[in-house]
């Protein structure tokens, strides 16, 4: 169920160049190692091709590579509540106007039941910005603000984007590679439309496989939180490649790139696929077939980004002799649920030991940036169904005295489940929200 934190146990199957990795149960191994790649001359990674479209001036013939400190200006950047914080920034630097209103993208969502005057004069404040600028603006409600940036295209495949946001490594998710700036640097974005960025390290992480049933794309990145847990991606980029990665859906890839930031990332990317260009050819239907046809994510838009893929492959790919600081692998069919923590992302549990000790629980939560998209609610609300089905004569609730709180990501997400009944079952099962 999307409120326990789920990842597979460590055990070391092919481990080169790091510490061994504790002793864990035999019967809860994941398989996985890691190699370190020697420098040397090559091609690019698809971090590299990307921030190269985004760098300002570039002399003939250069290019991106790790290390490179250079000028980008990227797509959008975004920015939340701290909007709030970032506007005095802009005003100390004597900047009057933005240097492209199109590019900064405001959306509220961190504080948004504080009903104080306070905030509410804060939240009028920036929305009052937004317009006198001419701005694109997203009002308390309409959702996590990496989420309403998918769904509004303004994080697009192939594209950079930052945020002042650590978890803007989420656009990762859809091949747009996201990373988070400072609020001085946001503020310099808006002031001058670019900013200095250091192209990191880029580790290559090859999934392998496909995951067991009732593991999720979640459980994927807190597996490679405890395994890797040594600081192996500090700092660096993640580029995810393999096999296994054409059967996550979308939704899991997000989560992933998201927390990628939990595991020391400045990014987290997944080239274009066939998976993600299905996926934003329903998203199109979607909006077309409500009578709203999308400005961005329009089939139009979508069938030149299908044709560029296809037309295009090197564009859309990591050079074959790309250059990587280090190469990871995942067997994804050798994951077992866990349970993360307490306190780190580096520890975890077995759920059957936890079940064992029959820890008590007091709250739950399926709430986050991390998911709460319409997938994850699904889910969890199949297990709802299934508890139900399996005792039909007496109502699935939350066990007493625990406190279960769920939330969407997006209106657009708490749209589909209402529509699909997922929501009135958890609500039903004593969801708090």
């Amino acid at each position: 169920m999307s409120f326990r934190l789920l990842v597979a146990a460590a055990a070391a199957a092919r481990h080169v160049g790091a510490a061994p990795a504790p002793r864990r149960h035999p019967a809860l191994v994941a398989r996985r190692g890691i190699a370190f790649t020697a420098p040397r001359h090559g091609g690019q990674t698809l971090v590299e091709k990307i921030a190269q479209r985004h760098a300002v001036g570039l002399g003939d013939g250069e290019l991106v590579r790790s290390g490179d400190f250079i000028a980008i200006r990227p797509r959008h950047i975004m920015t939340h509540d701290n909007t709030g914080a970032v506007i005095p920034k802009f005003q100390s630097i004597g900047a009057t106007r933005l240097a492209d209103p199109q590019q900064p993208v405001f959306a509220l969502d961190h504080d948004i039941q504080n009903t104080s005057e306070r905030n509410l004069a804060k939240y009028r404040g920036i929305e009052q910005f937004a317009r006198t600028h001419g701005s694109r603006f997203y009002p308390a409600g309409r959702g996590i603000a990496h989420q309403v940036l998918v769904e509004e295209g303004h994080a697009w495949p192939g594209t950079m984007v930052v945020g002042s946001d650590s978890h803007s490594n989420m656009y990762g998710g859809i091949g747009c590679l996201g990373t988070p700036v400072v609020r001085t640097d946001a503020a310099a974005i808006w002031a001058t439309a670019q900013t200095w960025w250091q192209a990191p390290p880029v580790a290559r992480v090859e999934l392998r496989g496909a995951l067991p049933p009732g593991v999720v794309g979640k459980d994927v990145i807190v597996a490679l939180c405890g395994l890797f847990s040594r600081d192996e991606v500090l700092n660096h980029a993640v580029e995810f490649a393999g096999d296994g990665v054409a059967a996550l859906p979308v939704e899991d890839r997000l989560a992933i790139a998201n927390m990628t930031t939990e595991w020391g990332a400045l990014a987290g990317l997944f080239a274009v696929d066939e998976t993600t260009l299905r996926w934003y050819e329903a998203r199109a239907r979607r909006f077309e077939d409500a009578g709203q046809p999308h400005a961005t994510v329009s089939s139009p838009a979508v069938a030149a980004l299908r044709a560029s893929v296809e037309a295009e492959p090197a564009r859309w790919t990591p050079d074959s002799d790309a250059v990587y600081a280090k190469r990871l692998w995942l067997d994804l069919g050798s994951l077992t649920p866990h349970v993360s923590g307490p306190d780190s992302v580096k520890e975890a549990t077995p759920l059957a030991v936890l079940e064992e000790r029959a820890v008590a629980i007091n709250k739950a939560y399926i709430v986050s940036c991390v998911n709460s998209r319409a997938k994850d609610l699904r889910e969890a609300a199949d297990v709802i169904r299934a508890a139900q089905r399996a005792r039909p004569d007496t109502p699935v609730k939350a066990a007493a005295g625990v406190s279960w709180y769920v939330a969407a990501a997006s209106s657009q997400v708490m749209a589909d489940v209402q529509a699909s009944g997922d929501w009135q079952v958890l609500v039903d099962a004593g969801a708090k929200t």
